[in-house]
């Protein structure tokens, strides 16, 4: 098991390392799956892609810092590959953000899922030895192992093993996603729902991923040569077709009485929001737990309240501000009285499990949200597929000041 500390500054480092390969080594190595068993003890990843995964996913460190940086390292040609995979986030990101529906649907089918598991002994027992990384299928298994012991797996693994645990498994693609919530330190309400879907054919409608042994052996090395893979996907199906409910920007908040300013762990970056003026008092929130009715790994909850902790330390002597934790079973209310603050700031939450645990006493409370520019450019964009979003960012995002 490794130790990843969730601090900006551990991100900052590892980021540091990785910058000299964000250009060709990684446009041509990134879909190889080489394994973690160099050097563990010390940390020693292999070079071809970066383990920020955890960092960005959390705002540790932003997307407009790693487009910036790359860029100026390597050029917009050179790393075009990398920026690339920074904006399949915001669309994710902004693609469920207008279809909130399909996160609530995903929720509602995973507990339905979940209860008639314990009704089905024979599809049970298959659930439980996919869990457990006794599949028989060797790379399979592998990944759930490294899963559970790392919190983290390749992309390209990632696609792989939904693939095998959809069409192979003849799993529920929900029970999938929800194994990888629960241990995955990167672990995402919208990259990793809609990737699970995009596998399936329920994303781009009748588009599937089909995992081969070929294709594993080509891009694991040869580590791995499975049998017994599904030889054919067919798509999933749904009654329901997911209206687009346009994006609302809101309007930056203006100057006025103290507020608090909320620091959440979808967005650890608090000294860079655009804020109107300093805050008086800066609280934490952290909900890992919720992603899962399982619950989630040590490691992930660690990482999670690692980071807002890391945040909010930043935040108290960056604006020179008390800070404070939001512990479960408190009311918001009651922090923000007893403190004599009324107005309450926080960068955007996003459609996901903290959002669902505490959108609504936050709604209650006198709350403007913070948009990110970033996310303002691009989020809107993701009304179709990705494609569409990739072409417009080069435009979208020169208006504010970065150049692609």
């Amino acid at each position: 098991m490794i130790d990843i500390t969730a601090s900006r500054t551990v991100g900052l480092a590892r980021l540091a390392t990785f910058t000299p390969n964000m250009g060709h080594n990684y446009a041509h190595k990134r879909n190889f799956d080489y394994g973690l068993e160099a050097n563990l003890a010390q940390e020693t990843w292999r070079d071809n892609v970066s383990k920020l995964s955890p960092f960005i996913r959390h705002r540790l460190i932003t997307e407009t810092e790693l487009i910036t940086l790359a860029i100026e390292a390597h050029g917009a040609q050179a790393t075009e590959k990398f920026v690339t995979e920074i904006l399949w986030r915001a669309y994710f990101k902004g693609w469920l953000e207008q279809r909130p529906e399909v996160w609530a649907d995903y929720v509602h089918t995973r507990d339905v899922q979940f209860k008639l598991l314990k009704a089905d002994g024979g599809r049970r027992n298959i659930y439980e030895k996919a869990i457990a990384g006794e599949t028989g299928i060797d790379a399979f298994d592998h990944w759930a192992k490294q899963l559970k012991s790392h919190g983290y797996l390749h992309n390209h693994a990632r696609m792989w093993f939904a693939s095998i645990w959809i069409f192979t498994l003849d799993l529920p693609w929900q029970l999938g996603a929800d194994f990888f919530l629960q241990y995955l330190l990167d672990g995402d309400a919208a990259s990793n729902s809609l990737s699970w879907r995009w596998v399936g054919g329920l994303h781009t409608k009748r588009k599937t991923y089909l995992a081969t042994q070929d294709n594993i052996v080509q891009f694991t090395d040869g580590r791995f040569k499975p049998v017994g893979l599904a030889t054919t996907a067919n798509p999933l199906t749904e009654n329901k077709n997911y209206k687009l409910r346009p994006l609302k920007i809101p309007p930056q908040p203006p100057a006025a009485s103290a507020f608090a300013l909320l620091v959440h762990e979808e967005d650890c970056r608090p000294e860079s929001l655009q804020l109107p003026q300093k805050p008086s008092l800066i609280i934490g929130v952290s909900g890992p737990d919720g992603k899962s009715p399982r619950g989630v790994s040590d490691q992930v909850r660690a990482f999670a309240n690692q980071a807002v902790d890391d945040a909010i330390t930043r935040a108290a002597d960056h604006f020179q501000c008390d800070k404070i934790m939001w512990k479960k079973g408190e009311k918001l209310q009651d922090i923000l009285k007893r403190a004599k603050i009324e107005r309450l700031l926080s960068p955007w939450l996003p459609v996901g499990a903290l959002r669902d645990a505490i959108g609504k006493e936050m709604r209650g409370n006198n709350v403007r949200w913070v948009m990110r520019d970033y996310d303002a450019a691009l989020w809107p964009l993701a009304t179709k597929g990705f494609f569409a979003v990739k072409k417009k960012a080069p435009d979208a995002l020169r208006a504010i000041g970065i150049k692609l």
